[in-house]
């Protein structure tokens, strides 16, 4: 009896450290990190006129532009950038929200923002966006002497997915082919470049 206890407690130990050992083996997926040029993001209006036109939405995971309904993460439009989570703020041509994306701005580059700080992650609502618009509210200044569009420097966009994965972006220009010295007369505006990082494992939250 007593040689029929050592065994299943042998059985069982060695459960334990099986179960250990995988998990401690769990292979995670490699870290991407992009560089997206010339996204389009037209938009209607402006200029005192009301704003319309269908958003440009954007999928982390895939990398790409998107007309899915639920697989997109964040979407475009002019300067204004939205998340998939939250409520819309009733601006025309919004589209649905589905998922559970959020975001927040922070302060530093790419290399030093190393964690997402979930407890800043805020979704889009009736009372603003997640990302701030305007001049000098989030990602960007406004010269209208100029009329230029330009990315603040040390501001880098955090979102949470749609499905609860992370990516970091830093956009560096809003003009098509991301001239060096950008002129609001000559390049064409509402084409995005940016740099981002996407983290596509679950629930880690690190880069």
């Amino acid at each position: 009896m007593k040689t029929i206890k050592l065994l299943f407690l042998s059985i069982f130990l060695i459960s334990i450290v099986s179960c250990s050992n995988e998990d401690d083996n769990t292979v995670l997926l490699e870290v991407q990190t992009e560089t997206v040029l010339n996204l389009h993001a037209p938009q209607i209006g402006g200029q005192g006129q009301p704003i319309s036109g269908a958003f440009t939405k954007f999928s982390f995971e895939t990398g790409t532009v998107t007309t899915s309904d639920t697989n997109w993460d964040i979407a475009f439009r002019g300067t204004t950038i939205i998340v998939n989570g939250g409520e819309s703020l009733g601006t025309n041509d919004e589209p649905v929200r589905t998922g559970n994306a959020a975001a927040y701005i922070a302060n530093g580059t790419m290399a030093s923002v190393t964690e997402v700080d979930t407890d800043l992650l805020i979704a889009d609502s009736t009372n603003g966006y997640a990302i701030p618009s305007g001049s000098g509210n989030g990602w960007y200044l406004y010269n209208p002497q100029l009329f230029l569009v330009t990315p603040i420097a040390g501001k880098i966009l955090v979102f949470r997915t749609h499905d609860g994965r992370y990516a970091k972006v830093e956009i560096l220009s809003y003009y098509q082919d991301a001239p060096e010295n950008p002129n609001a007369m000559v390049d064409e505006g509402r084409y995005y470049t940016f740099n981002y990082v996407y983290q596509p494992n679950e629930d880690v939250t690190t880069f």
